[in-house]
């Protein structure tokens, strides 16, 4: 790999919100006019408010890509039990597409939630979101349609989990 994963610094923070809104915007999952934009934008909120995990390049060029991580019933957490972690705003920047960016952030998120003693994990995307599903899915988050939601009309959520105990 030619990039790592971390907790995002100081110096990360405003490539972190760059990088997702253009992922969110730029791909076309939200309205540029939406406020939703300014959420995803404050990647300095999100780490002091949750854990904010990057990927950085090894050489040194900067942010790759980034996502939140919350555990299940603090405010940052939509879906998740408070025994299960969830992630937020996964995003990849364009030109570091294609090289496991996602992928790692995702399996970092999973190293946390074991690390915290979680049951397991849970969180939402959106259907038209295929390739996040197929890195899911590859982990081994399995379709909880039981799960699903809508923040409000018109935005249908599908949800994706991993339970790590038994019985769980």
């Amino acid at each position: 790999m030619d990039f790592l994963i971390r907790q995002a610094l100081p110096e990360d923070l405003t490539d972190a919100g760059r990088i997702t809104v253009e992922a969110f915007v730029g791909d076309g999952f939200t309205n540029p006019a939406s406020g939703y934009v300014d959420l995803l934008r404050d990647a300095e909120r999100r780490a002091r408010e949750a854990e904010l995990l990057v990927a950085v390049d090894a050489a040194g060029a900067g942010v790759l890509g980034c996502v939140t991580f919350a555990v299940g019933g603090t405010e940052w957490a939509d879906i998740a039990t408070p025994r299960e972690g969830e992630i937020r705003m996964l995003a990849t920047a364009p030109a570091a597409r294609g090289r496991g960016v996602g992928e790692a952030l995702v399996r970092a998120a999973v190293t946390r939630s074991r690390e915290l003693d979680l049951a397991g994990m849970a969180f939402s995307t959106r259907p038209e979101m295929t390739t996040a599903h197929r890195i899911y899915e590859r982990i081994g988050f399995r379709r909880t349609p039981e799960r699903d939601w809508a923040p409000y009309p018109g935005m249908d959520l599908m949800v994706y989990t991993m339970a790590f105990q038994e019985g769980f």
